[in-house]
C-alpha cells in the first residue's frame, strides 16, 4: 500500500488534511476512513486490514484524480525523527570537500565505523513533495541530500537486530536540505548541526509511504537526483554500511521506540552538491527519485 496525506485542491485555503492511498499507478488518491496516516501506523494490522478493504470498494466520493489534490508529507509531523550517516562513500567525498573549503585534512572519525551516528532533525520543519523550500536568509550555499528512510510500525525496546524488520512499517524518500556554509561553521563546535539544518520546510518527505510488504528488499534501490532536469548524482541503497537493522537496534538500547518515528538513511554517495562542489541557486527544482517509492520534487525560493 502507498499511503499519503493530502488536501483537496491547493494549500492556499488550508482545507483539512486527509489520509489516503495512491492507486491506479499513482494517478488516483482514495480517501481512507482513518483520521491520519499516523493513526493507521499506530493501529497496526487491524487498521491496515480496514484500509485494504476500503481500497477494494471505494465510494465515488472518496476517489480523487492526483491533479486535484496536494500531497503533504506522509506523516506531516512524525512523533520523532533521527537521521543517520549510513553511506561511507558520501562521508569520504563530503569530508574531502569540507577539508578543501577549510584547508584541513580529510578523515572520517574512527567512531563512525564503531556505531551508527545520528542527529535529530526538527519534526516541525517537515513538508511534502511540491512544496517550496524558502532559502534561509543567513545562507549563501544551499544544498540537497538524496536519502530515504523508514517508519517504526511497532513499539519496542532493546530490539535485537534480527527482529528489527518486525518493527518497520514502511519507507519514504527524504530530502535533508542544508545550509552548507552555516553547517560547516557550526560543526566545528562538535555538537552536531543546528541552523545548518533547521529552517522552514528543510525536511522534505514523500511522495508516499510505501508499506514494508511492498518493498521487501530496501537494500537494492536505485537512487537518483536531478536539478532542473539534469542528473547531478546517483547511487544505490546496497551501499549502506549501516543498515536500518543496525540503526534501530542501536537506538532502541534502553529506549522505547514508538509507531510513526522516522529513521533516515543519510545521504547516498554522490547524493549531494557538496560532494561535487556544486550548490543550488534560487529557483532551482530538485527531484529525488528512489526505485520502488517514487519521486520527491521541490523548488528552492528566495
Amino acid at each position: 500500500m502507498r499511503l499519503v496525506t493530502f488536501r483537496i485542491g491547493g494549500v492556499e485555503n488550508a482545507p483539512p488534511a486527509r489520509a489516503g492511498a495512491l492507486t491506479d499507478g499513482g494517478r488516483t488518491v482514495v480517501q481512507l476512513a482513518a483520521p491520519s496516516v499516523l493513526a493507521i501506523v499506530e493501529g497496526g494490522p487491524n487498521a491496515m486490514d480496514r484500509a485494504a478493504e476500503a481500497l477494494k470498494r471505494p465510494s465515488r466520493e472518496a476517489i480523487f484524480p492526483i491533479e486535484q489534490v496536494t500531497l503533504l508529507a506522509p506523516i506531516p509531523q512524525p512523533p520523532q525523527m533521527r537521521d543517520f550517516l549510513c553511506f561511507e562513500k558520501h562521508l569520504q567525498q563530503a569530508f574531502a570537500a569540507v577539508a578543501k573549503l577549510r584547508g584541513t585534512e580529510a578523515r572520517i572519525p574512527k567512531i563512525w565505523y564503531e556505531r551508527p551516528i545520528y542527529y535529530h532533525p526538527n519534526r516541525f520543519n517537515v513538508c511534502g513533495t511540491g512544496a517550496d523550500v524558502p532559502w534561509p536568509a543567513y545562507s549563501e550555499r544551499m544544498d540537497f541530500e538524496l536519502e530515504f528512510g523508514c517508519y517504526i510500525g511497532k513499539a519496542g525496546k532493546d530490539i535485537p537486530r534480527e527482529r528489527v524488520r518486525e518493527h518497520i512499517f514502511g519507507y519514504t524518500i527524504f530530502n535533508d536540505f542544508s545550509a552548507r556554509d552555516e553547517q560547516t561553521l557550526e560543526m566545528m563546535g562538535q555538537l552536531g548541526p543546528g541552523k545548518g539544518k533547521d529552517f522552514d520546510n528543510s525536511n522534505v518527505m514523500g511522495p508516499c509511504l510505501v508499506t514494508a510488504d511492498e518493498l521487501t528488499d530496501p537494500y537494492s534501490l536505485e537512487m537518483k537526483v536531478r536539478v532542473n532536469g539534469e542528473e547531478w548524482g546517483r547511487g544505490n541503497s546496497r551501499d549502506m554500511h549501516w543498515k536500518f537493522e543496525d540503526c534501530i537496534a542501536h537506538v532502541s538500547r534502553s529506549e522505547t521506540l514508538h509507531p510513526g518515528e522516522f529513521f533516515g538513511s543519510g545521504t547516498v554517495g554522490n547524493g549531494c552538491g557538496l560532494e561535487h562542489m556544486k550548490f543550488l541557486k534560487p529557483g532551482d527544482v530538485v527531484e529525488l527519485e528512489v526505485e520502488g517509492i517514487g519521486t520527491l520534487k521541490n523548488r528552492v525560493v528566495r
